[in-house]
C-alpha cells in the first residue's frame, strides 16, 4: 500500500508539472496574441474555443497518466477500463460501475483530489483569459473616445 501511495504522489507531481507547463505555454501564446482584442466577434470566440480544447487535451493527458498506473498495476483489467475509470475518477463523476480493488481505493481518492485541483486551476486560467479579453476591449474602447 505504501508503494502505491508513493507512486500516487509522484503522479500528483507529474500532473502538477504537466499542468504548469501547459498553462504556461497557453498563457505565453495568449499574452503575445492580438486575437483577444480583435473587434470581430468570431476571432476571440475561436481563441476561447482553442484554449478550452487545449485545456481538455491537457486533462486527458493527466487522466492517461493515472490510467497507465492502474493498467500496469493490474488494478483494471484492460486499457479501456483503466482509461474509463481514471476519467470518471479524475472528474469526480464516479459512476461506480467500475471500482478499484480494496488495496487500491485510497489511490482513487488521491486521483480525484488531483482532478479537482487541476480542473480548478484550468477554470481559474480560463477566467483569467476572459477577464483579459474584457479588459483589452475596455481599454480599446477608451482609446477610441475623444
Amino acid at each position: 500500500m505504501i508503494v502505491k501511495l508513493l507512486i500516487s504522489f509522484l503522479l500528483v507531481a507529474l500532473c502538477v508539472t504537466a499542468h504548469a507547463l501547459g498553462i504556461t505555454f497557453l498563457f505565453r501564446r495568449i499574452d503575445h496574441s492580438t486575437e483577444l482584442a480583435d473587434p470581430r466577434f468570431w476571432v476571440p470566440v475561436w481563441c476561447l474555443v482553442r484554449v478550452a480544447g487545449r485545456l481538455i487535451l491537457l486533462h486527458l493527458f493527466e487522466i492517461s497518466l493515472w490510467a497507465v498506473f492502474y493498467m500496469y498495476g493490474h488494478a483494471m483489467p484492460d486499457p479501456q477500463s483503466a482509461l474509463y475509470f481514471s476519467s470518471v475518477t479524475y472528474t469526480t463523476v464516479g459512476y461506480g460501475d467500475l471500482v478499484l480493488p480494496e488495496k487500491w481505493r485510497l489511490v482513487g481518492g488521491i486521483e480525484a483530489l488531483t482532478g479537482i485541483l487541476m480542473c480548478g486551476w484550468s477554470t481559474g486560467f480560463f477566467f483569467t483569459v476572459v477577464t483579459r479579453m474584457h479588459q483589452t476591449r475596455v481599454i480599446d474602447q477608451k482609446r477610441e473616445l475623444p
